[in-house]
């Protein structure tokens, strides 16, 4: 059975050599029968299929000196992980028919972002072919395809591939926002030298940038947004800061409001926190005792690479161990006072929602997803900062 065409997500693309003659067939039942029970029900081939999850896969492939050579597309509606997953399986397969054989993953195409650049393309040949006569142009519809493409110039930047701006490496001067949704505004509102830190860890990449550009942290007027300041002026060189009107997101605010905002920046110079970090006081935030940290890495040691997640109490000691694939489903109707939260997979939005509504501390997982709002109560650890 085909997955829908509207509810594919992502198309795998992989090339395959063998040393011999093989054909169509022999590659799809290769396909099938060497990844059977090698990723268990869920991920079942087969099984997916049937349920739509992923389509018909496609192969095409020609031989030629005493060897077959091809290419193979898989489309998947199943989310980036599984995906990723079913990728890698694809290049266990060492056999097609008779012969050895090699297929190697050549990129993973994100379907839904090729549609909206199709969109995208298509509304700016719309405005200029059709709508013709003055009268019948709309402002409203020539600035909504302008903010569209002003939001698909958006990138990832440095090897911790943080949402930014196109303009980041041009200009001498940055400003950094918390999240993805705010580099989107103001990429919407034509600031294109922005760029996010996703959490309250500050990223290599951003501390780097700071070394050798001018910097305004542009902060949402909140408690997340104090502690993400803190966090920068003790790790990054800030030249200014920036913030929104109280209780406001960066992402909610008007142009106008981003202009008043920005022209209204502070030198850190002038910041009372900054003289206090200079006079060696201690913060008023917590500081990790290290006897947490050492916890934590322990933990994590154990359940690297083993799929696996561990409840912990408030000393830390594990309540109950499951599956990673299980843990947002056991998270739902736990009742038990589980107070951080190991585990080897991708923390993710709709986890971190979750550990905020249950009061869970900390979240410790491989690494930091799509995400757009950390909630000040949850403290969010990758593995590399362990």
């Amino acid at each position: 059975m085909k997955a829908p065409a509207d509810t594919t997500k992502y198309l795998i693309h992989a090339e395959i050599v063998a040393d011999g003659v093989v054909e169509k067939p022999d590659v799809v039942g290769a396909i099938f029968g060497q990844t059977e029970g090698l990723l268990g029900d869920d991920l079942d081939l087969r099984e997916l299929q049937k349920t739509g999850r992923i389509g018909r896969i496609e192969v095409k492939i020609e031989s030629r000196g005493g060897k077959s050579f091809g290419e193979i597309k898989v489309p998947s509606s199943l989310d980036k992980i599984e995906t990723a997953i079913l990728a890698a399986a694809l290049e266990t397969i060492e056999r097609v028919g008779p012969c050895s054989a090699r297929i190697k993953v050549t990129k993973i195409e994100d379907v839904r972002a090729s549609k909206r650049k199709k969109i995208v393309e298509r509304a700016k040949d719309i405005l200029r072919e059709l709508f013709e006569e003055p009268e019948i142009e709309s402002e409203k519809i020539v600035e909504l395809v302008r903010q569209a493409v002003r939001a698909e110039e958006i990138i990832e930047y440095g090897e911790d591939k943080l949402p930014a701006g196109p303009a980041i490496d041009e200009s001498d001067a940055i400003i950094i926002v918390e999240g993805r949704a705010d580099v989107l505004n103001l990429l919407r509102h034509g600031i294109k030298n922005v760029i996010a830190v996703e959490g309250t860890n500050i990223p290599k990449t951003i501390i780097e940038l700071c070394k050798k550009k001018t910097v305004t942290a542009f902060l949402d007027g909140d408690r997340g947004g104090d502690l993400i300041l803190k966090e920068l002026l003790q790790v990054a060189d800030i030249d200014y800061v920036a913030r929104a009107p109280e209780g406001k997101g960066v992402e909610d605010l008007t142009q106008k409001e981003i202009i008043k905002a920005l022209r209204n920046k502070i030198p850190v110079e002038q910041l009372h926190i900054v003289r206090s970090l200079k006079k060696d006081e201690k913060p008023k935030e917590k500081v990790e005792k290290p006897d947490l940290i050492t916890a934590l890495k322990k933990h994590k040691e154990e359940v690297e690479g083993k799929l696996i997640a561990r409840l912990l109490d408030k000393n830390l000691d594990v309540i109950r161990e499951v599956p990673v694939r299980d843990l947002v489903r056991i998270l739902k109707t736990d009742n038990t006072k589980t107070s951080s939260i190991v585990f080897d997979g991708v923390i993710t939005q709709r986890l971190i929602d979750l550990a905020a509504k249950k009061d869970i501390n900390y979240l410790v997982g491989v690494r930091l997803g799509n995400v757009v709002k950390i909630p000040t109560n949850v403290k969010i650890i990758t593995f590399d900062k362990l």
